[in-house]
């Protein structure tokens, strides 16, 4: 039987032409994998994560033994304008590799976040660096494997944890979601954010719903959710009109 404790180890993390690493404790492995200068596909998994971020600069708790926590970094052959759009392509990458191992409440949240039952499960960072003539990417996960007492309380969020959905080593989880991330990304450098569109907005956990939105400068708005414009924008029906909203965070979400 998987224990989704065991602990983490590169040999049985399977993901071919990658180069896998694992650490016992890291500050943050998106920030260790920015600083290096390889161009070749290298995955970072550690058991614990002293300084781990989210999206604007916000911490993301990590206990050791606990999390999925993870980052790839590899090259994309993409226009600088189309990269912002890459946080959705993970989303969807996940959430499928979740489904497929059998975490079928898996869904996304605009735009970085995984939720499972309405709660969430985990989040996603995206950072690129020019490098030459193209792009590295840095795709960091971070997913709740083992439910801890207190984190809702402060969060004050509902959270969700693998456990309660299903009996799988990290290992596997961490390698079943980078093949879908590289699987994802040979899609995109196709096609473009085109070709993911549609599945993230079939995974969407709010839409047709009310949605209250807080603006990165500070201000709310809402209205229904409408799926996604070509660039990931979250497109809302408002009492003024459909509006297309680039930077954000969903605070709260009920039906229509």
């Amino acid at each position: 039987m998987e224990r989704p404790s065991e602990p983490l180890n590169a040999a049985l993390i399977e993901v071919p032409g990658v180069e896998v690493r694992v650490v016992g404790r890291c500050t943050s492995t998106n920030s260790l994998l920015l600083a290096e200068k390889s161009a070749a596909r290298i995955l970072l998994a550690a058991e614990e994560q002293t300084a781990g971020r989210g999206r604007h600069g916000r911490s993301w708790e990590s206990a050791a033994g606990a999390d999925v926590t993870f980052s790839l970094s590899c090259p994309v052959r993409r226009p600088p304008r189309e990269l912002a759009s890459l946080s959705l392509v993970a989303a969807v990458a996940a959430v499928k590799a979740l489904r497929a191992l059998g975490v079928g409440a898996a869904s996304v949240k605009w735009p970085n976040d995984l939720l499972a039952g309405g709660a969430k499960l985990g989040g996603i960072l995206v950072e690129t660096r020019a490098e030459g003539g193209a792009a590295r990417a840095v795709f960091g996960f971070g997913i709740n494997c083992l439910r801890r007492p207190g984190l809702e309380r402060r969060l004050r969020r509902p959270v969700a944890a693998l456990e309660q959905f299903a009996r799988l080593s990290r290992n596997r989880v961490i390698g079943a979601i980078a093949r879908s991330l590289l699987a994802a990304l040979e899609r995109f450098e196709a096609e473009g954010f085109a070709g993911a569109r549609a599945e993230w907005e079939a995974m969407d956990a709010h839409a047709g719903q009310r949605i209250r939105l807080r603006l990165a400068n500070g201000r709310s708005i809402s209205g229904i959710g409408a799926g996604l414009a070509a660039d990931g924008a979250l497109r809302l029906l408002t009492r003024g009109g459909e509006k297309s909203v680039h930077s954000g965070r969903i605070v709260s979400a009920r039906l229509a």
